[in-house]
């Protein structure tokens, strides 16, 4: 690994390990001392080679003097030609203030992954994906991050550029309220997994509420990668028909996890593989910040997405991601496998399944699929209790409404995410009511397997199915709605499924 640095101002060729072999740190970028005229700036441009093996994170220290009003990044890397099947080279990008890079990131002022080639921060704004405030004197650190490298290395250049003069004032934050007009104790519909362009997405907060809307959504969370810097952005498109709540996807190398619903201006640090044993810390932390941790797309196959940590700290999982694909029909079948395992250990505990949407960008379909969840209110509390309790079921889309129940011989009655507490040979009746899907076919999932499937719904989309067992044949039951055609020996897509009910004591 090497690294040159051009300009008027000292380099310090001096490679520095820091941690295990997680990060390195290269030597310094320094700039003329004292507080240079108002207006002037001065650039410094550094340039190296990451060899394969690079350690996920590489920090390149600027020294930062007195009377700085602005901090500005550019980056480019080399992307030669490889072959077929071998990972070519991508270069993510953040940046550290001089509080430092500690893990747990309270320097953290952004990060753009492979979103921008360059960036800037002022005290009173900053490109979308980095937080603006003051910029204070001393070592500051751009992130670099070798997401992959290609066999002939990954060379870089980085040019950072410092404005001197007066700082403006750093707006105060505004955030979206943490409750909409409700209908009391109701189904509320939400898609839980979002990208802006505060990350890597295409869209602007105001363009995702409105496809929101569209969508017949009644709830969202933002969930940009890696960075918190769009909180403050939701406020004007909160209402009283759309409740926002605030996260992020924390962007791991062993995979991605969203942090649903949590306190404004939470930041959570990626800065971890599982074989570090960190992941249980920030699942604690983002608990403690009042959201959820719900492991993403679990079994999806790009670079980093496939889950590592297990799932202990998970407050639910996301099992259907954007539109559905054989990887979703993995996930599904493994969550329903934790199903059988907490049933076959008597635990009273097990992990309920979510929907999302992953939108980026156009064609990306905001609310396919969405969670439709019974709450209380439409609060982000009460929307949290449903999901973390598994009251809810996943649809393609607003179109699709599902009423799924149990009852016993003596009138006992439990809906979706409930227990029937009747006794073993007691006989069960299960019914589900659809509305909005039409050419489907419903089938009744339980531990032994499917062992109900319908005729095809007719072309109203409605109909109405009753099964009847006991809880010594089931010990759960779940409803899948598919469509009609099929792929090879892939069942047919979904158009919905829901959270399971349990039978029996």
């Amino acid at each position: 690994m090497c690294e040159d640095e051009h300009g008027d101002g000292m380099a310090r060729r001096a490679l520095f390990v820091t941690g295990a072999a997680a990060a390195l740190t290269l030597g310094s970028v320094t700039f003329a001392s004292g507080a240079g005229a108002a207006g002037r700036t001065e650039t410094r441009t550094v340039s190296g080679t990451l060899p394969v093996g690079a350690p996920d994170f590489v920090y390149l220290p600027v020294e930062v003097p007195h009377g700085v009003r602005e901090i500005h990044v550019a980056y480019t890397y080399d992307r030669p030609s490889v072959p077929a099947g071998t990972a070519g080279n991508a270069l993510d990008i953040g940046l550290f203030d001089e509080r430092g890079t500690e893990l747990g990131g309270e320097g953290f002022r952004g990060w753009s992954g492979g979103a921008r080639t360059e960036f800037f921060v002022r005290a009173d704004d900053a490109t979308p994906g980095y937080v603006p405030g003051r910029i204070g004197p001393g070592t500051w650190h751009v992130a670099l991050g070798p997401y992959t490298v290609a066999p002939q290395g990954l060379s870089y250049e980085v040019t950072v550029t410092l404005a001197h003069g007066e700082q403006a004032a750093t707006p105060a934050p505004v955030y979206p309220p943490p409750r909409a007009r409700g209908r009391g104790r109701a189904w509320y519909r939400g898609d839980c997994h979002l990208h802006s362009w505060y990350s890597d997405g295409r869209r602007t907060p105001a363009e995702i509420a409105a496809l929101a809307r569209a969508a017949g959504l009644d709830f969202i969370n933002s969930s940009d990668h890696n960075t918190h810097s769009s909180h403050p952005h939701w406020a004007d498109q909160a209402g009283d028909d759309l409740l926002i709540m605030l996260g992020e996807e924390v962007t791991t190398r062993n995979g991605h996890v969203l942090a649903l619903g949590t306190e404004p201006g939470t930041f959570v640090d990626w800065r971890y593989r599982a074989r570090d044993h960190r992941f249980g810390r920030f699942a604690r932390g983002i608990r403690r910040a009042g959201g959820l941790v719900v492991p993403a797309h679990p079994h999806a196959t790009c670079v980093g997405c496939g889950w590592k940590f297990g799932f202990g700290e998970a407050d639910a999982v996301e099992v259907w991601n954007g539109p559905y694909t054989p990887d979703d029909e993995v996930a599904l079948a493994e969550w329903d496998n934790t199903l059988v395992a907490s049933v076959r250990s008597r635990s009273r505990s097990w992990l309920p399944a979510m929907g999302n949407s992953d939108a980026h960008r156009d064609p990306d379909a905001v609310g396919t699929p969405q969670t439709v969840v019974l709450a209380d209110d439409l609060t982000r509390e009460a929307v949290q209790d449903g999901i973390r309790a598994g009251r809810s079921y996943v649809a393609e889309s607003k179109s699709v409404v599902l009423a799924f129940t149990a009852s016993g011989p003596g009138g006992e009655h439990a809906g979706i995410g409930g227990r029937l507490t009747v006794a073993a040979d007691a006989p069960v009746t299960v019914r589900l009511e659809v509305c909005g899907a039409p050419r489907c076919t419903v089938r009744l999932v339980t531990d032994e397997g499917v062992l109900f499937t319908s005729d095809v719904l007719p072309v109203s989309g409605s109909g109405t199915v009753e099964w009847r067992t006991t809880p010594q044949y089931a010990a759960y039951v779940r409803a899948e709605l598919r469509h009609e055609t099929a792929a090879g020996p892939v069942p047919g897509a979904l158009a919905a499924f829901t959270n399971p009910i349990f039978l029996g004591t």
